[in-house]
């Protein structure tokens, strides 16, 4: 059993959470991760360290990437761990660290909507996924709009954006 109040890793991977927006030329792009301020806004009291693994959208993440997504849970010194990444490959990333068999917790999270545009929601699926590390078992979750799946029980509905069990 991990002990509620054990220092926490958030491995930052990119995805709709961190993309910022370029008004010039109207594209998203990656600049720095918004976790820092993210934390700082919601006050979080929890005993965070914020490491970035990459900056990509999940539809540009290979094996490859999901590998070094593994191997930076496999090898954190933390036992609970919050993955933020993008929605849209984030059930196959999941599924990964379900293989994986790591002793650990381990939380994916992400937004539908950039956390830069003020409107996001990703403010809230953070802290449902730090809360949701603090206090579940071991093993692989995906925590999105309040809910959490188990990483291999878990797909997102493209038509209507939200992730349920499957």
């Amino acid at each position: 059993m991990i002990p509620a109040g054990a220092p926490l890793l958030v491995l930052v991977t990119g995805g709709t959470f961190d993309k910022e927006y370029d008004e010039l030329q109207g594209r998203l792009f990656f600049k720095d991760t918004h976790l820092p301020e993210m934390l700082r806004l919601a006050r979080c009291r929890l005993e965070v360290r914020v490491r970035t693994l990459m900056m990509i959208d999940s539809l540009e993440m290979t094996d490859e990437h999901r590998r070094l997504v593994v191997e930076g849970c496999r090898g954190a010194a933390e036992r609970r761990i919050v993955v933020t990444h993008g929605t849209d490959t984030m059930a196959e990333t999941a599924k990964a660290l379900v293989a994986a068999r790591l002793d650990r917790t381990v939380v994916l999270t992400g937004a539908m909507i950039p956390y830069a545009f003020g409107s996001s929601d990703g403010l809230f699926n953070l802290g449902s996924a730090l809360s949701f590390a603090e206090v579940l078992p071991a093993g692989v979750y995906v925590a999105m709009n309040g809910r959490c799946f188990a990483g291999d029980r878990v797909r997102k509905d493209r038509a209507t954006g939200v992730f349920e069990e499957g």
